[in-house]
């Protein structure tokens, strides 16, 4: 494989002091992917997408700059940067089989699904191989945050394809921090659900009791929220959940993918995780109750269902 034209002229401009745009493939238009493709487009980057269903990336096309791809292969093809936003380590592993061999050399894979440091790890040998970077990047915000381009981004890979990634990624981080080698990113992003999920749950009780105790949900949040209990959940979910509306992001379905995954790594390294354990049941108890495609702060609706 050889360096792409494009790329060629991209490395002129930058030579002569012009600002750089890249050629961007985004493949996985999901409730994610489909607001970053969008905010790589609106950057002046030139944008290809692929959808496993091609209706949306045609509707992408329509809404954006850019251009709809029917196979994964024509999609990645002189591409500089390849980003994936898909949904499970098999997703991932198989749209990476037909990537990675249609990449340019030199060109980074960019993997922002959600998936395990173990896939990670193997995807980063398969890109060695085939001479080109990788990173894994989950993101951390939810839809909103893929809507306004302020995504955290945690990312595992080498220092120097990190910094040739991070200013495409601008288009939708607010930040973008590069914990360590293949797989850290993925194991950063076990971390932070692992921390989501304990304080769901103990902000879906704390409102539990306020309620059962005669209390004003809002005057309590009003006082607690200003000192040692407040948290993002608690300033933006805590009217919701009271409310028992549940559409505002990512899905029990995903939470408990991923949950599965941190507890999986867990029983590799022998770390202990009873509360994240005990929250991944109540959500099975949620999704029991008809709440698959409930957003995460549903926790409060099996506590509540018998009040």
């Amino acid at each position: 494989m050889t360096c792409s034209p494009l790329r060629r002229r991209l490395a002129r401009r930058k030579l002569e002091g012009e600002t750089m745009m890249a050629a961007c493939t985004f493949l996985g238009l999901g409730v994610m992917g489909y607001p970053m493709a969008g905010h790589l487009a609106a950057a002046g980057h030139e944008v290809r997408v692929w959808n496993r269903t091609h209706a949306k990336a045609l509707a992408w096309a329509e809404q954006h700059t850019g251009a709809a791809l029917e196979t994964v292969e024509a999609a990645v093809a002189g591409a500089d940067f390849v980003m994936m936003c898909l949904g499970d380590d098999p997703d991932v592993q198989a749209i990476a089989e037909k990537a990675i061999p249609a990449m340019d050399a030199g060109s980074v894979l960019i993997d922002h699904t959600t998936a395990s440091a173990e896939l990670a790890r193997a995807l980063d040998q398969d890109a060695r191989e085939a001479g080109i970077g990788f990173i894994d990047a989950p993101v951390s915000g939810g839809q909103a945050g893929a809507e306004n381009g302020q995504l955290t981004i945690m990312c595992g890979g080498e220092a120097d394809t990190f910094s040739r990634a991070e200013p495409v990624m601008d288009a939708y981080a607010k930040s973008m921090t590069l914990i360590g080698e293949a797989g850290a990113g993925q194991l950063a992003k076990m971390v932070n659900q692992i921390c989501i999920a304990g304080i769901v749950q103990g902000l879906s009780e704390g409102l539990h009791f306020a309620r059962r105790s005669g209390l004003d949900p809002e005057l309590v949040i009003g006082a607690i929220s200003k000192g040692a209990a407040q948290s993002w959940q608690m300033e933006n979910r805590w009217q919701t959940m009271v409310e028992g509306k549940f559409d505002y992001g990512f899905a029990i379905d995903w939470m408990r993918k991923d949950l599965r995954i941190a507890l999986d790594e867990a029983r590799r390294n022998g770390s202990t995780l009873p509360v994240a354990a005990l929250v991944d049941q109540f959500y099975a108890d949620v999704q029991a109750m008809g709440g698959n495609r409930w957003d995460t702060s549903s926790l409060i609706a099996r506590l509540e269902r018998d009040a």
